[in-house]
């Protein structure tokens, strides 16, 4: 029997100018809680907090 899907997919959206820049997966297993990276934005055009979001655009 297969077990039930552990990862899913996730966006990442920086924290400054709220633009989705990044999608990635997580497992849900080992991180319960939301992933927050530091990232560069293409948009402000350095490395900023981007947050995870379950809504992919």
């Amino acid at each position: 029997m297969a077990k039930k899907e552990q990862r899913v997919v996730v966006a990442l959206v920086c924290t400054v100018c709220k633009r989705q820049n990044y999608v990635t997966n997580r497992n849900k297993i080992n991180t319960p809680e939301k992933l927050a990276l530091n990232k560069f934005c293409r948009r402000c055009r350095k490395v900023t907090a981007h947050k995870e979001t379950g809504k992919l655009d």
